[in-house]
């Protein structure tokens, strides 16, 4: 197997549980360097055992950019700890080095969480996600199942709201041109879309038992999702990264 493939393949319940852990362990830290640092690190992560799409990867980063500015700016606008060496001051605001390193550390903490919530989003099957926490953390088969059976029906809801949409042109309702009457219109959608969805569930339930399903937890599955070696090693890796970024983001903030 390429080493581009490996975060792809890796088990999904470890990956989950490495993306909380970094996330927990990043809140803790108030410096600009350890968030920064973390980032670059996942970045280079994905570059060498991914095969995400970086046109779609920076489309996503856009609005979480923007999101990073506005932490930055309203963190130096209002921030309660105004203490330390003015650095530079901007029509009649003084900016000083704590106001300036909190608001680079919350602005890096964004990009930092993001990076690594995609990199999860990008690399994981959601089918094997849920297989895996059935298999590895012991989630209730009723609860898994439900969530994946949920997963599935999107696209057919999404089908047939287009379908019920068609419909009511057809019939000449829908045609409203003020935003609150398109507001009081969603109940049209919504009944005959909660109706089907209802009938789907159902006949859903009743296929599911009559193929032997009673929600208890099972010894043996179709689809065994594992943990190997490899899967250990790409966790080393990550804890490498993330205790590396903390230790050195100590150390270049003094």
């Amino acid at each position: 197997m390429s080493n581009r493939t490996w975060l792809h393949a890796m088990n999904p319940s470890l990956k989950f549980i490495l993306v909380l852990v970094s996330m927990l362990t990043l809140a803790w830290f108030f410096n600009p360097w350890t968030p920064f640092l973390f980032f670059i690190g996942v970045i280079l992560l994905q570059l060498l055992f991914s095969r995400v799409n970086w046109k779609i990867w920076c489309l996503f980063m856009i609005p979480i950019g923007f999101t990073a500015i506005g932490y930055l700016w309203t963190t130096v606008l209002f921030a309660a700890d105004t203490s330390g060496e003015i650095i530079f001051v901007w029509r009649g605001l003084e900016v000083t080095n704590v106001q300036w390193n909190t608001a680079l550390s919350l602005a890096f903490r964004v990009f930092a969480f993001s990076s690594m919530s995609m990199m999860f989003a990008f690399t994981t099957d959601p089918v094997k996600f849920v297989m895996s926490l059935m298999q590895q953390l012991r989630l209730s088969p009723k609860l898994a199942y439900g969530v994946m059976v949920g997963y599935q029906f999107l696209p057919v809801v999404k089908d047939e709201l287009v379908q019920i949409r068609h419909a009511h042109r057809l019939r000449g309702i829908g045609e409203e041109k003020h935003m609150w009457q398109r507001l009081l219109g969603i109940r049209r959608l919504l009944i005959p879309l909660l109706a089907g969805a209802v009938r789907r569930a159902e006949r859903t339930a009743f296929a599911m038992e009559a193929r032997g399903f009673t929600g208890e937890r099972r010894s043996t599955y179709y689809e065994p999702i594992c943990i190997v070696g490899r899967d250990w090693l790409l966790t080393a890796i990550i804890m490498v990264l993330l205790l590396g970024s903390c230790v050195a983001g100590v150390l270049l903030s003094y």
